[in-house]
């Protein structure tokens, strides 16, 4: 069964940095795209980041680009989120996310097949 396990949210004050990372388990591949997704109380959830399964090419959300990164290690079966320059707009609990339909950089939710349990992410004023 695959699962997704986050970790390494908190609270933090604007300007301050996070990495989050995410690890999959029980997959016998490395063939999958990977996303990072956040949901802020009241929102829909919404497309962050995302990585294809080579780990070269990426997508991001306009407001995140030049400051978030994102990137993966398949020897370590781990992705990971760089938040640089955090803004209080960024708080809201984030989700990891696996899909298998394109392996691509993808910015559609409903192509996700499995989903972490989220990890809140405060960024104060």
């Amino acid at each position: 069964q695959v699962r997704l396990v986050e970790s390494g949210g908190g609270l933090v004050r604007a300007g301050d940095s996070l990495r989050l990372s995410c690890a999959p388990s029980g997959l016998t591949s490395n063939l999958y795209g990977m996303g990072w997704w956040r949901q802020a109380p009241g929102k829909e959830r919404a497309f962050v980041a995302a990585i294809d399964w080579t780990g070269r090419t990426t997508n991001y959300v306009d407001s995140v680009k030049g400051r978030f990164a994102i990137s993966r290690d398949n020897a370590k079966n781990t992705v990971y989120l760089q938040m640089n320059s955090l803004k209080p707009e960024d708080s809201a609990v984030y989700y990891c996310a696996l899909e298998r339909t394109t392996v691509l950089p993808n910015a559609r939710l409903a192509d996700y097949d499995y989903w972490g349990q989220g990890t809140q992410v405060t960024v104060s004023g």
